[in-house]
């Protein structure tokens, strides 16, 4: 999967701006990126939303633990990786029909957190369990909301492409191909939301997260740790 924001809607992370900067490496364009996307990955399924951004997701090379999907409903954009063991109690928890897969669960999940303030990010996403990674975009807002679960299982990157958009993706050799030395791993058991304007452990919300700028000789650009001990959020 692919989303790409520019920075009317996403502010690069100060760390993988400075990693660019401190390392210059080739970089592409985020429609270059889009474009290699689809043409490497069959039957992708792609969306432009304005000039800000871009969407794309391929079941190709899936795997049968970690397929991909997209969906959305009232304006709201998700693309989702992975599954959820606990889909059926959240089904009931937020009225949905048993047919609701992971997407329409995480749209509902990010409608819930939107609408019923104060409804803190780290209590939605902190009853998600299973394997996952995922983008919701708002459309209504221009709010993007991504999260990664706590084992990290579904692998998920960020990156600065060539022109300042924001990538994420699950592959990791792509994002290399646009963002140079500008990549990380998006850190597992943590979210990003544009409404808080930073991002935060769902596991420990308390904790700040504090990038560690790579060696030059590394692929990575930074590496994003939650700092200080470790309290684990209790799921009801």
């Amino acid at each position: 999967m692919l989303g790409v924001f520019s920075t009317e809607i996403v502010t690069p992370p100060e760390e993988l701006v400075a990693a660019g900067d401190r390392s210059p490496s080739p970089r592409t364009t985020a429609l270059a990126l889009m474009k290699r996307y689809i043409n490497s990955n069959p039957s992708s399924v792609s969306i432009q939303i304005g000039d800000q951004v871009h969407l794309a997701y391929s079941r190709h090379s899936e795997s049968l633990l970690q397929p991909r999907s997209f969906g959305v409903k009232d304006d709201i954009f998700c693309l989702f990786e992975g599954m959820l063991d606990n889909l059926g109690s959240l089904r009931q928890q937020y009225g949905l029909a048993k047919c609701a897969d992971e997407v329409m669960l995480v749209i509902e999940a990010y409608k819930a957190l939107r609408d019923r303030a104060p409804y803190p990010p780290s209590h939605v996403v902190g009853h998600l369990a299973g394997n996952f990674a995922f983008l919701v975009f708002d459309k209504s807002t221009s709010t993007l909301f991504v999260a990664s679960d706590q084992s990290g299982r579904v692998p998920l990157y960020w990156g600065i492409t060539a022109d300042g958009f924001v990538a994420f993706s699950d592959d990791a050799e792509m994002l290399k191909s646009a963002c140079g030395k500008s990549i990380a791993s998006f850190p597992q058991g943590c979210f990003f939301s544009t409404t808080l304007g930073e991002i935060r452990s769902y596991e420990n919300p308390k904790n700040k997260i504090i990038a560690i700028p790579a060696p030059d000789e590394e692929i990575w650009g930074a590496t994003f740790k939650v700092e200080g001990p470790a309290v684990v959020l209790a799921r009801e």
